[in-house]
């Protein structure tokens, strides 16, 4: 199953790494969070990608085009101008790289990815979050529930941290990840190639009434993950992802 990501918009609530890179392309540990997403989604299988790409989309095409050599070792016969890549590993992954317009919506960007994956149902995400979302189960559950969506319905990140108190003295302070309320959408969809019918144009963002008029009519199904998930909004999101990496506690590093 191939997978979609959404990687082409402006992140304008992280504006001071987004006047530079597209988000996608903004670091946790060294390495692109795209690539983080990629990595999770290629420990369950999937190896082939479509990058939808807008906003500095160069600097995205420039990274995959330049992996296998950033990976390895290199020697360089400068008189001939031959590059001699030696062993090494590299990821076993065919990325397709689709311009879909810098001003294209995220349902503009999704109808013209489906047209690129073809007539079989395929995964979605956006190239700014993690997960620890197990992906064969989810591919599971979207087949025996028989519905054109699912999408991963998680609970939403707590942003500070909790009191305990014993009356009138605090007897503990807890900084929990993901004690939210409720559930949002948490993206890691799975989606059949009708859903494109659901988007008119470049104009539409997905989130809004393809997904409702799915909703409504009984073809979205949600798969409740109860484990890690987090977004990457500000930069407080870009420095708690970088000290559970940096920690070694990265809760979506699954390789």
């Amino acid at each position: 199953m191939k997978a979609v990501i959404l990687c082409g918009g402006l992140g304008t609530r992280l504006s001071e790494e987004t006047a530079l890179r597209p988000k996608p392309m903004i670091e946790i540990g060294g390495l692109p969070i795209l690539w983080h997403i990629m990595k999770g989604y290629a420990v369950h299988g999937v190896r082939e990608f479509v990058l939808a790409l807008g906003y500095k989309g160069e600097m995205i095409k420039d990274f995959f085009v330049n992996y296998r050599h950033r990976s390895r070792s290199l020697t360089v016969e400068l008189q001939r101008g031959e590059i001699i890549v030696h062993q090494g590993e590299s990821e076993d992954w065919i990325v397709h790289l689709l311009d879909t317009g810098a001003q294209t919506q995220t349902g503009g960007r999704l109808k013209r990815a489906a047209q690129c994956v073809g007539p079989e149902p395929f995964l979605m995400t956006y190239g700014d979050g993690v997960a620890d979302v197990d992906v064969g189960r989810l591919i599971a559950f979207h087949r025996a529930q028989g519905r054109l969506a699912t999408v991963t319905a998680v609970r939403p990140p707590a942003r500070f941290g909790g009191l305990v108190f014993t009356g009138d003295l605090v007897t503990q302070f807890t900084e929990k990840p993901q004690v939210g309320e409720g559930w949002i959408n948490g993206g890691f969809f799975v989606l059949q190639p009708e859903i494109a019918e659901y988007i008119p144009g470049d104009e539409t963002g997905w989130e809004r009434e393809p997904v409702e008029r799915l909703a409504g009519e009984g073809q979205m199904a949600a798969f409740r993950h109860e484990g890690f998930w987090q977004c990457m909004d500000t930069l407080r999101d870009v420095r708690l992802l970088e000290s559970l990496w940096q920690e070694g506690r990265a809760p979506w590093k699954k390789w």
